[in-house]
């Protein structure tokens, strides 16, 4: 087995032979030293060790380095090997950065330079490192196996479900030789499938969202009947909510129906993000996310369904699919909304099948070679086309508008226009799908010239539109035509307060129409539709619950 390693990183040759000969002579016999120029190199180079299976015990980085400084590099080092020990190595005049990567990318250590002697200034740090990295212990990685048809609805379904909430899987096509001996092993039949089969052997057939979370590990239930917040949502806004609620010290519950991310957390690449200048992919800024509100104290929920909220006194309940229910001294609603269906005839029996809803990232080595179809404008097909045309032949983004200008970021423009294998077809609708068992060709219509083609396809992807699917919240929340939520002075009509409001104040910027039901994100009506205003709508949202809670 190959030795765990010690990495470091900096940008001056002198320093970097000086630091890798010193960690040698200490942790020569017992740890690989691996030494890199540059941020992007060394990210270059963990994700070959991630690759090879090989274990990080601990990373050494510069803070002043060119195009990426130390605490960049060391984030982005934290979603390959989150266990591996950090430290930061800086000049004196740097030490309020290196306080702020403690804070901000959890950093172990801190060392000044220079080091001598390193006996005294280096070695402590480094046994602290490693020691911390012992204790911790570094496990395997545990493979869920998913057996399914390659154009089989529930097979995408359950390999969505896993990749959008981070479990590590194998997929094995009923067709394979493994499949088969696993199939026999697991006393299951071809029509079982899809089966899972978790770690420790148990063996699901055909099975459903809440019976795959509870059997690889993620929470279901709710720890407790009462809570300060209950965050319906998790979106952006909801996350949001919950990392500043539970950091401010309120029992908060953050309650999702599928995966936490919601539609950015499909997408393949986010570059304007305010703090990210190379981009981040909507899984890892939603994975960091959902790991920081869990650090200060937040229970996620999956694979609960939410179908009532009722004010009931000073409480507020949620009310879930299977009857039962939670209770808070305030919610935060966070659902966003939903791809609209494109309605188009095939289209609803090949769901899943070669078409899909969002960037459906897991098909993307499927479509190698292949010509794919993208529906929409916005920038979430931009994102999806990107990403694809690294694997796909041809990718074709199909708009129902005259250009893209009108709905999708100006940076996003450039880059497609930058690729060669993507190309825009204006004025452009999809008529029909065609297929038996999965996606087999398209007919498009030409709107300017009042034409239809066929072309063949195995895939599509639809980003059109957005409904907000709020008719679970019944009358009492007020809403606009569309069925976004009313809040704040949209609630005040003519100098009147919206009917049944019991309190003597007009609502908060964010609350709804109902007294303590806060809301934030896509869901919201007149909000903006992008990834920063959400997060920033789901922490001010908690501010206002503070201001709530103080006048009760």
């Amino acid at each position: 087995m190959s030795l765990p390693i010690l990495m470091t990183v900096d940008d001056d040759p002198s320093v970097s032979r000086s630091v890798a000969r010193d960690l040698r002579r200490r942790y020569g016999q017992d740890y690989r030293v691996v030494r890199a120029a540059s941020g992007a190199d060394a990210l270059d180079a963990l994700r070959e060790i991630k690759l090879r299976g090989d274990a990080v015990a601990a990373i050494l980085a510069d803070y002043r380095m060119p195009h990426m400084d130390g605490i960049t590099f060391l984030e982005q080092a934290m979603d390959l090997f989150p266990s591996a020990r950090r430290a930061l190595l800086t000049a004196y005049a740097d030490t309020d950065a290196a306080i702020q990567a403690i804070n901000v990318v959890d950093v172990d250590h801190y060392l000044l330079k220079p080091w001598d002697p390193p006996e005294e200034k280096l070695y402590p740090v480094v046994d602290a490192l490693v020691e911390a990295w012992r204790a911790a212990g570094e496990r395997p990685v545990e493979e869920t196996k998913v057996i399914g048809h390659r154009w089989s609805s529930p097979s995408y379904k359950v390999r969505d479900f896993l990749a959008r909430n981070s479990v590590p899987y194998r997929w094995y096509s009923v067709d394979e030789p493994e499949a088969c001996r696993l199939l026999e092993a697991a006393e299951c039949a071809a029509e079982d499938i899809p089966v899972l089969i978790t770690p420790d052997g148990t063996v699901l057939r055909k099975p459903q969202g809440e019976q795959i979370a509870d059997a690889v590990g993620l929470s279901t239930r709710p720890a407790s009947e009462f809570y300060d917040l209950v965050v319906v949502g998790g979106g952006p806004a909801g996350l949001g909510a919950a990392v500043y609620g539970a950091s401010e010290g309120l029992r908060t519950v953050l309650v999702e129906r599928r995966a936490t991310g919601g539609q950015a957390g499909q997408s393949s690449r986010i570059e304007n993000y305010l703090g990210f200048p190379d981009g981040v992919s909507g899984a890892q800024l939603t994975d960091r996310a959902r790991r920081q509100a869990q650090k200060f104290g937040a229970e996620v929920l999956t694979t609960r369904d939410v179908t009532g909220l009722e004010a009931r006194g000073s409480a507020r309940v949620v009310k879930f699919g299977d009857g039962s229910e939670i209770a808070a001294h305030a919610v935060v609603l966070a659902t966003g909304v939903s791809y609209r269906a494109l309605e188009a005839e095939g289209v609803a029996e090949l769901t899943g099948r070669g078409v899909f809803y969002g960037s459906a990232s897991t098909e993307a080595p499927e479509c190698a070679g292949e010509h794919v179809y993208i529906v929409g404008g916005a920038n979430s097909a931009g994102q999806a086309a990107v990403f694809f045309a690294r694997y796909a032949k041809e990718v074709s983004i199909l708009v129902r508008g005259a250009s893209l200008q009108a709905s999708m970021s100006h940076y996003l423009i450039e880059q497609i226009e930058g690729i060669d294998n993507i190309h825009v077809r204006t004025r452009t609708t999809v008529v029909r799908a065609h297929g038996t068992d999965h996606l087999e060709e398209l007919t498009l219509c030409d709107q300017e010239r009042g034409v239809t083609e066929t072309v063949p396809t195995g895939h599509l992807f639809v980003f059109i539109g957005a409904a907000p699917r709020t008719e679970w919240l019944g009358d009492d929340v007020l809403r606009d035509e569309h069925g976004f939520v009313c809040t704040g002075p949209d609630l005040v009509v003519e100098g009147k307060r919206p009917p049944g409001w019991t309190l003597d104040r007009d609502p908060h910027h964010l609350e709804s129409s109902i007294p303590g039901v806060f809301v934030a994100g896509d869901v919201r009506s007149q909000s903006v539709k992008r990834v920063a205003s959400a997060v920033g709508e789901g922490a001010m949202a908690v501010t206002l619950v503070h201001r709530y809670l103080e006048a009760r």
